[in-house]
């Protein structure tokens, strides 16, 4: 693994895999890998903090490892389980050895019988990975809490067989949707940055990226559009993804710019409520949007 030796680095390889970054992103990406200290991103749903981890994983050449944050995530989903099957199978195999039960127990704790979850796995590869702790803010506070140690110190205590550190420091990615604050501690822990809905230019350039052929005018508009529609008391308000969906979907169409016809047959690409389509419509047919 070679690492991005400056800021332009990082912007020319997210480049290259087509995500289109900023200068204040790609410094402190630059410093969650120069310093190896995790990187809390906040932001709304749909402003691509999941891909940066991807996308990152696929730069350095390295696994990206995802745990995915929920209600009642625990230990055994997040860092690790035992075999109980085969432990048990095990301890019916040893029955008529000679060893003593210290040494039968010994066995059935080693690492043959441990089942790596996300958080073990990262810090037991043999190369640095990218983990992704992906909405945090949906996980409770005594999990949040469990992290720390990881985040700290980069090392899980099981009471089997000890503490296990990190072989190598994965690059830790943790995004939230900011449903709930996080402690103090978590955030005392992590770099920090806001990702933000892109502006005109920026969103422009990532439909470009993506869609090299779709005309310019029809690109303008398309994102004049999903930036007004940001501005609406909406459901689900679009994020990235749906505004490539909407442009993907208009070219799938054969539209080459944004007319009223072409906005009513293609919103379920990008409004994912029935609620809203019906509003936005209604505005459309009338003029007002």
């Amino acid at each position: 693994m070679i690492l991005p030796k400056d800021i332009e680095q990082i912007i020319n390889g997210f480049d290259q895999l087509n995500y289109v970054l900023d200068k204040e992103l790609a410094t402190i990406l630059f410093l969650l890998l120069k310093l190896e200290k995790p990187l809390l991103l906040e932001g709304n749903p749909g402003v691509g903090k999941t891909e940066i981890a991807n996308v990152l994983a696929a730069m350095l050449d390295t696994e990206l490892i995802r745990l995915q944050c929920y209600e009642g995530l625990d230990v055994s989903t997040a860092v690790y389980e035992w075999n109980y099957q085969k432990q048990l199978l095990s301890i019916k195999i040893q029955e008529a050895s000679e060893k003593s039960d210290v040494e039968k127990e010994e066995h059935i704790f080693g690492e043959e019988f441990l089942l790596k979850r996300p958080l073990l796995k990262a810090i037991t590869a043999p190369k640095a990975p990218v983990l992704l702790i992906d909405e945090i803010d949906r996980a409770d506070e005594e999990f949040e809490a469990f992290l720390l140690e990881l985040l700290s110190a980069f090392q899980i205590s099981i009471p089997e067989m000890g503490t296990i550190k990190a072989v190598h420091r994965p690059y830790v990615i943790l995004t939230s949707n900011r449903t709930r604050e996080l402690s103090d501690a978590l955030k005392r822990r992590c770099l920090y940055h806001w990702v933000n809905y892109p502006d005109l230019e920026k969103e422009i350039k990532i439909i470009e990226k993506h869609l090299p052929d779709i005309e310019p005018q029809l690109a303008m508009q398309l994102v004049n559009a999903v930036q007004k529609l940001r501005l609406q008391k909406l459901d689900k308000t679009p994020g990235i993804a749906e505004t490539l969906d909407w442009a993907r979907g208009l070219l799938a169409l054969g539209y080459k710019e944004l007319s009223v016809e072409a906005i009513t047959q293609s919103l379920g690409c990008v409004l994912k409520s029935a609620n809203d389509i019906e509003v936005v419509k209604a505005a459309v047919m009338s003029g007002e949007f």
